[in-house]
């Protein structure tokens, strides 16, 4: 009889516990889903684009999840919804080194070296979506991943006050493993939350900031500087009082050091 209420107990237990992981699961999905976009065409555009990484071969079989992150990113690229890609993964040691693999994938279908920004030290999502914030000094990016990492991606970002949206790209289809991926998820998530929550975990490595400049918006910004000194309207009475020398407009321009 003992015995019996053991199993019951045990039970009762099993069942509260896989309810809640559940209930956790789908708060994260429901606190991020305005957040997240399906269709590339309806997507801001962005100075920054997160790519967060994964292993691009698994058992020496090409990775569809990266596949098609990388394939989503050239596609954004090319339709002028982002103009700087920071692709921030792990570099285990010297033959596992997922920023420097889709930064050489990206060169290859003609993204430009300086619009690309390596994170050596996204060891993790936290990492990843942080760094990109407290390092690189940008408040405003897409993220680009799947959709169940898209969720628990912005849930961290939402945390820390971090203003970012998701680009939801496809995913394989491929039965049980899909099925494990979305288990491992959802324990994933609970982690998360005792990171955020409880141990209140920050990135493993935090620097100096290093700001990503877009590469496109220099010329402009130049540009911008010398049509101001050139529009300005100046007369002799501004430039000098009564009974001194007078210095001509086009005298004071050129002593003005451009940076």
């Amino acid at each position: 009889m003992k015995l019996l209420n053991i199993i019951r107990i045990t039970a009762v237990l099993f069942i509260i516990f896989i309810a809640t992981l559940l209930l956790l699961d789908r708060w994260v999905s429901a606190q991020t889903e305005s957040q997240i976009y399906h269709d590339p065409a309806k997507l801001p555009a962005y100075k920054v684009g997160l790519v967060l990484g994964t292993s691009k071969y698994i058992a020496k079989t090409l990775n569809p999840y990266y596949t098609y992150r990388m394939s989503a990113a050239v596609d954004l690229y090319n339709k002028h919804k982002v103009d700087v890609f920071l692709v921030s993964g792990d570099n285990a040691h010297r033959s596992y080194n997922e920023p420097r693999t889709m930064k050489r994938d990206l060169l290859k279908a003609g993204v430009a070296k300086n619009e690309i920004v390596l994170d050596y030290a996204g060891f993790r999502t936290l990492d990843s979506v942080v760094r990109a914030k407290e390092v690189f000094d940008t408040n405003r990016f897409v993220i680009i991943t799947q959709q169940f990492h898209c969720e628990r991606a912005l849930f961290i970002a939402d945390h820390y006050n971090i203003n970012a949206t998701c680009l939801a790209v496809k995913e394989p289809q491929r039965g049980m493993a899909s099925f494990k991926i979305r288990v491992r998820e959802v324990f994933a998530r609970v982690k998360a939350m005792i990171d955020l929550f409880i141990l209140h975990e920050q990135p493993k490595f935090l620097g100096p900031k290093e700001p990503i400049i877009d590469p496109l918006l220099k010329p402009e910004t130049e540009h911008s500087i010398q049509s101001t000194i050139k529009d300005v309207s100046v007369t002799k009475e501004d430039l000098a009082p009564k009974n001194s020398k007078i210095i001509t407009p086009s005298s004071a321009v050129n002593t003005i050091s451009m940076p």
